[in-house]
Order: C-alpha cells, then sequence, then structure tokens
C-alpha cells in the first residue's frame, strides 16, 4: 500500500487493516485496540478467526462478510475487503451490534404487541359465536355473562392500544427537553384526587413547591400509572404513599410505596421492558397492558431524570425517580 494512505488509515475510528500475501502488514489504532496490537505481523487466519470472514479476505475479489461476537458476546460485526491496485488487501470492520440490537428489539415488539392484541381478539370472536347459537344467545344469564367477558376483552384490547401509541409518541419527542414550569407537588395531590374511590393514598411532601420543567400530561401520566400499579398490586386494603423530597443538590425525589406480596429479585431489572410481567397471569386479569413501566421509564429520561424500582417480598415495592429541580431555592420553602 502506498505510504500516503498509511496516515488517513491511522487517523480512521473504524478498524481497519492491510493484508499483504494473508499477513497483516499494517493495522490502525482502532484496529489494534479491538483485536490487539500482537495482530501486525499475524496471519490474518489467526487474526480474525472466522472462516466466512477469511474466505472473503482470502478470495479472488474481495466482498463482505459477517462475524458474531468479535468484540463481546452478542456483537455483530461486518468485514468489508477491497483488492488495492498493489493486490493487498484493504480490510474494514464496522460494527453492526447497534442496528442489528433496534432490529430484533423492533421485531420481538411487533410480535408480542400481535400476541397482546390476538388472545382478547379471539376469546370475543369465540363468545360473538357462541352467543349467535340461539340455544345460548337466548338464555339470558348466559348472555349477560358473556356480553360482560367480551366488555372486559374489548377494554383491554383499548388500553392496549392506548398504551401502545402512548409509548410511540413518547419515543418520538424523546429527545425534545420539556420547557414548561410544573410543580410536583401540586401535579401529585391533583392526581392522587383522581382516585376518588380510594381513601388508602396518602401524599407525604417536604416542600410546599417543587418546580421542574417538564411536561405536565406525562408526568401526571407517571404518577397516575406507579399509584394504579400500586393500588393493583399491593395489600388489599393497604396503604399506598406518595412522598417527594427535595434533595441539597437541587434533585427532587418522589416515590410510590405500597403494602403488597413484593416482587422477587430475578424481575426486577426486568420489569421496565415491553410486555414483561412478573406475575402475568395477574396482571392481565387486573387489567395491566405490560407497557405502563416502560412508558414511566420513557417519561422519565425525557425529563433527563433517573427511574428504579426496589422490593422486598412481603413487605412491599417502592418506584422511584429523581427529577432536577428547576430552582435550588425550593427547598427553602420546606414544610
Amino acid at each position: 500500500m502506498p505510504t500516503e494512505g498509511i496516515p488517513l488509515l491511522e487517523n480512521l475510528q473504524t478498524p481497519a487493516l492491510v493484508v499483504s500475501r494473508a499477513q497483516v502488514s499494517f493495522a490502525n489504532a482502532a484496529a489494534k485496540a479491538l483485536l490487539g496490537a500482537h495482530i501486525v505481523g499475524q496471519d490474518v487466519r489467526i487474526a480474525i478467526r472466522n472462516p466466512d470472514a477469511v474466505a472473503v479476505i482470502m478470495g479472488e475479489g474481495g466482498g463482505s462478510a459477517r462475524i458474531d461476537h468479535l468484540s463481546v458476546g452478542g456483537s455483530v460485526w461486518e468485514v468489508v475487503c477491497n483488492v488495492l491496485a498493489s493486490g493487498e488487501r484493504l480490510i474494514s470492520l464496522y460494527d453492526k451490534s447497534e442496528r442489528v440490537s433496534v432490529a430484533r428489539a423492533h421485531a420481538d415488539f411487533v410480535a408480542n404487541a400481535s400476541h397482546e392484541l390476538r388472545t382478547p381478539l379471539a376469546n370475543i370472536l369465540g363468545y360473538v359465536e357462541t352467543l349467535l347459537d340461539p340455544r345460548a344467545g337466548e338464555d339470558a344469564p348466559t348472555r349477560e355473562r358473556f356480553l360482560t367477558t367480551i366488555r372486559h376483552e374489548a377494554l383491554r384490547m383499548q388500553a392496549l392500544v392506548s398504551d401502545l401509541m402512548s409509548l410511540s409518541r413518547i419515543e418520538a419527542g424523546k429527545h425534545e427537553v420539556p420547557s414548561a414550569l410544573v410543580d410536583m407537588v401540586a401535579l401529585a395531590r391533583e392526581t392522587v384526587g383522581e382516585f376518588r374511590d380510594h381513601t388508602n393514598i396518602a401524599v407525604n411532601s417536604n416542600v410546599n413547591v417543587a418546580e421542574i420543567l417538564g411536561d405536565r400530561g406525562q408526568l401526571a401520566q407517571v404518577l397516575r400509572n406507579l399509584i394504579d400499579n400500586g393500588l393493583k398490586y399491593g395489600r388489599a386494603g393497604g396503604q399506598v404513599t406518595v412522598s417527594i423530597e427535595a434533595t441539597e443538590r437541587g434533585w427532587l425525589s418522589i416515590t410510590v410505596r405500597d403494602e403488597g406480596e413484593g416482587i422477587a429479585p430475578e424481575h426486577l431489572p426486568r420489569l421496565t421492558e415491553r410486555f414483561y410481567r412478573a406475575n402475568a397471569s395477574r396482571s392481565r386479569a387486573a387489567g395491566g397492558t405490560g407497557l405502563g413501566l416502560s412508558i414511566v421509564k420513557h417519561i422519565v429520561e425525557r425529563h433527563r431524570g433517573r427511574f428504579d424500582i426496589t422490593s422486598r417480598q412481603g413487605v412491599g415495592t417502592t418506584a422511584s425517580m429523581m427529577l432536577p429541580l428547576r430552582r435550588q431555592e425550593a427547598i427553602a420553602t420546606a414544610l
């Protein structure tokens, strides 16, 4: 390879190798970081231990091949070989891991969403077909029971579609930093007021006013989802507590704590995944879509905050978020 091309390759962030007579004659810094500095002077079949990649590199006209697990487990790389006029081979390595991961996540999401919609739809069709049979449709108690089930399944589909649309909107605007002033103390009390049939919800705060820059509708949705979860999965009649604390470092801590059975430790890391449920049958029976905590996580991240869930079996579960306060003076209004 002409020596004037070496500085250009050295400055590339893309890992690049030059192979001459099956040996690595040059590797830029990115390639050495990926494969090790020892690859220079090494047989390319040892430096890149992948049959498909070696076949492309050693072949007549160059080409490309996929390499799995080149850097870390689960990584996906594309090796591209170009034959130079001198007969040397210029090898470029492109990290496709993120693209493959996104594509896989998209496919999984579509499959899961289809499954979640297919189940209630099948139930609705089954009950409707039964009601069309005069023997069942003319029996009042049977008809009422079946129609109640159909209504339940239709509402379940409606909730799922609503959450899917909500999640889509949140993801579309996740790079837009919210700019409206929102008092989280007032919003928490207002949201709790929506649950008029429940007297076991309390709001505690160490400040009268805690303003953040945010999207009021989305933040209300977060509180609504977390309180609803506390009521659904907490102990019957047990307390659900919303706590708000402004810290001296300019952060606002908001927690929603229930007194339920708690969640096993192995489920905690996956609770914010789409459609993941620690107890699938209980979640569906309670009307859960499996998207609520994923929506919460995305909204909190859009507000440049952090979201976490802790739980102790037999004691209860706490969902917590940290959001940046608009003004440090907010802590001066402590009750």
